[in-house]
């Protein structure tokens, strides 16, 4: 039985290119998104609440024990969470790094307005060089205290002490990143004069994770109400003042960890995936990326188990906007990679300050492997390689997705090795031995 990755402690990961047809039943880690969405309303909450099949990893548990550093009761099992709420303000008075949590970070900042001492709040180099001053002026503006540590527009940043927040109205635009709007939308029902915010310009950055937000909120039984313009973009959202009830909710398997088995099975013919337990109409914004791969000729089925997807003989180049799902646009221009034809995805301006700036590393990682692709502003063009497979040994510069994108490419392109393997664990520990189950499941 073949493999489909090799690796020892001290040297890259090597994936060996799988020559058959593969069917797998994947059920990846919980979604990030949501676990820290639950995370922030169950630690705003009034008393106890309960994830079921929260996301274990670096990131969410860099999230726990920030808040445990904050006074927030977090126990621990390995299929469920439970967080005894205090209903007050937090006591604070720490020092809490996130690492490379951009997400995290984010919530952490607008959770820790509410302690009743500063918290320090800092993460990664990485982390430091991403932008928060947006957020800190949308903190501001609702009567957050938030001071520069060090350095103006960056972290490390002290959050709290002083008047608990009032809320109020807030306008935004096109910001660099939608997470602190989400994280104001999760805090607003705390705040004296909850929380009215108000859309300039067409549309927000990334407004389907924004939708994530809300659809959180709502699950969780906090009151929102949603004004839309005639193209059904959102222009208001009131989250009014109230008590934020404790609640028992089931975290769904995360999209954007599943898209990279999905394009598996677009990129080796013949070959069927299918999530277990990811419902077709997920809110998730990568689920999206299953329509974009059927767009390039893969077919798509549903079952009682998940979402499936099976691959064909023939993928062809797509003109694709992914603005509602930039990270997935790793796993379509991977597979883009490998069609017919040239492909252009569009909307990806917030991969600048992710965990790498995405664009640039996927022309730099493709380039190596023989395939020339173009980034522009907020674009990638991907023409497919023509000059025959390269051996690589891939940088993802520290970033999981990065890793995760050409892990999968390389069953279909020999020769990639990813090396920092290891960087996975910030979304998906257990990718790698989900990875295997692949090559385990090739047909004879």
């Amino acid at each position: 039985m073949s493999t489909p990755v090799r690796s020892d402690a001290a040297a890259p990961t090597v994936v060996q290119p799988l020559h058959r047809p593969f069917e797998a039943i994947v059920q990846p880690p919980g979604s990030k998104s949501e676990t820290n969405r639950f995370l922030m309303l169950a630690a705003l909450a009034t008393g106890r609440s309960r994830l079921d099949a929260p996301l274990r990893s670096t990131d969410t548990d860099l999230f726990m024990d920030a808040l445990v550093a904050c006074g927030v009761s977090v126990q621990r099992r390995p299929r469920r969470t439970t967080i005894n709420a205090i209903g007050d303000r937090i006591p604070g008075g720490c020092g809490v790094h996130l690492g490379d949590g951009g997400t995290p970070t984010r919530f952490m900042m607008a959770l820790a307005s509410t302690a009743a001492r500063p918290v320090l709040i800092d993460g990664s180099a990485r982390m430091r060089e991403r932008p928060i001053a947006e957020g800190v002026e949308l903190l501001r503006a609702l009567g957050a205290s938030v001071e520069y540590a060090e350095e103006d527009g960056r972290l490390p940043v002290r959050v709290g002490g002083g008047r608990m927040p009032r809320g109020g109205a807030v306008e935004v635009g096109r910001t660099a990143s939608s997470q602190f709007i989400s994280a104001i939308l999760l805090l607003g029902a705390r705040l004296e004069r909850g929380v009215d915010l108000f859309v300039k310009g067409e549309s927000l950055t990334s407004p389907s994770y924004v939708e994530l937000t809300l659809a959180a909120l709502q699950r969780w039984g906090v009151p929102v109400t949603v004004l839309r313009d005639d193209g059904g973009r959102i222009s208001r959202v009131t989250v009014p003042p109230c008590e934020i009830p404790p609640s028992d909710v089931t975290v769904e398997p995360d999209a954007s960890s599943a898209v990279y088995f999905l394009g598996a099975a677009a990129l080796v013919r013949d070959s069927r995936v299918t999530i277990k337990g990811l419902p077709r109409l997920s809110r998730q914004p990568d689920a999206a990326c299953l329509a974009a791969l059927c767009s390039m000729g893969a077919r798509e089925w549903s079952g009682p188990a998940g979402l499936g997807l099976e691959g064909t003989a023939t993928l062809n180049g797509i003109d694709v906007d992914a603005s509602r799902w930039p990270d997935g646009a790793l796993c379509i221009a991977a597979v883009a990679s490998m069609a017919k034809t040239p492909s252009r995805i569009r909307g990806l301006e917030t991969l600048r300050v992710k965990e790498s700036n995405r664009v640039q590393v996927l022309v730099e990682e493709l380039a190596k492997l023989g395939c020339r692709a173009e980034a522009g502003d907020g674009f990638i063009v991907v023409h497919p390689g023509a000059d025959g497979a390269r051996a690589a040994v891939i940088d993802p510069r520290g970033d999981h997705r990065i890793a995760m994108t050409f892990a999968m490419l390389g069953l279909a392109r020999p020769g990639i090795s990813i090396a920092e393997p290891s960087c996975v664990a910030k979304s998906y520990p257990g990718f790698w031995q989900d990875f295997a189950a692949l090559s385990a499941s090739a047909r004879r």
